[in-house]
């Protein structure tokens, strides 16, 4: 297993490049963004870990730009959007934004994705909540033709286009890894053997992680596709403790853990790398 860190990526936090460097210094395998374009001032969705919304909701930067900036500064370090919120883009230009940063990662690039969780952000792009998921499958099957299909068009209910162009390329073939975060659900699990390269789990909704796996797999064969070509990547939206991350390597399914750092100043984060690097070498995931 390896270890990743997830950073709610404010203004007031260690900036993105920061990060990025003392992550790959202290042999981190990943660094991820989350997305939110903004958070309505009249939001009535609740929040799904309860209580009131974090105040670092609101301020999340730009994964995408976060991620070249991370990359920039780094020679090895993957960086992801852990996730970026599908619905929330145009997929022709979602796609060009895809690619060119692909390219100019070097192929180091984690297109995390998920279709999001409160209403009226999505509704403010666009999104009626109850197709959200219709609209993620949509948009990602029509990005995947534009980046293998020199012409390319798609007609679907929420996505369509005649014979266009698009370039550049992803240098990563076909694609960058399409990592799909979802809620526990049957659909979640289907969606990703339908979908995706990859499943990002939230490892507190999850009562009985080796039997949603399991249920993972079958799906996956349903398929034809091999479960060891889809990584696991288990994230943690509360602290992730050392008992935690030696759960997630126990499993023997888990390829990377990805903590979440605290929204804090940059000397604190740098404390808590100092401390999740000790313990990522304890566990042998460093």
């Amino acid at each position: 297993m390896k270890l990743g860190v997830v950073s709610f990526n404010t203004e007031y936090t260690i900036r993105a490049d920061e990060l990025a460097i003392a992550a790959e210094e202290r042999g981190f395998d990943s660094v991820w963004f989350p997305e939110h374009t903004h958070i309505p001032a009249s939001r009535l969705t609740p929040f799904p870990a309860g209580g009131d919304l974090p105040k670092e909701y609101i301020h999340m930067s730009d994964p995408f730009i976060s991620c070249m900036a991370a990359a920039s500064a780094t020679t090895k370090l993957k960086v992801g959007t852990g996730v970026c919120l599908l619905i929330e883009h145009e997929p022709l230009a979602l796609a060009k934004t895809v690619a060119t940063l692909d390219r100019l990662l070097n192929g180091r690039f984690l297109f995390g994705i998920g279709a999001g969780w409160i209403r009226e952000e999505m509704e403010n792009h666009g999104t009626v909540y109850e197709q959200r998921w219709k609209v993620l499958e949509e948009r990602v099957k029509a990005m995947k033709l534009l980046w293998t299909e020199h012409e390319a068009t798609f007609h679907g209910e929420h996505v369509n286009f005649d014979r266009v162009w698009s370039y550049p390329k992803p240098v990563t073939r076909p694609h960058p890894p399409i990592i799909l975060g979802t809620f526990v659900s049957k659909w979640g699990q289907q969606r990703v053997a339908e979908l995706a390269d990859g499943w990002m789990p939230i490892d507190v909704y999850h009562q009985d992680m080796k039997a949603d796996v399991e249920d993972l797999q079958a799906r996956l064969r349903a398929k034809g596709r091999d479960p060891a070509t889809v990584g696991i990547s288990m994230f943690d939206i509360f602290e992730t403790s050392e008992d935690d991350l030696k759960r997630f390597a126990d499993y023997g399914f888990v390829e990377r853990a990805m903590p979440r750092c605290p929204t804090e100043d940059r000397d604190t984060v740098l404390r808590w790398l100092d401390r999740y690097a000790e313990i990522g070498r304890r566990i042998g995931a460093l």
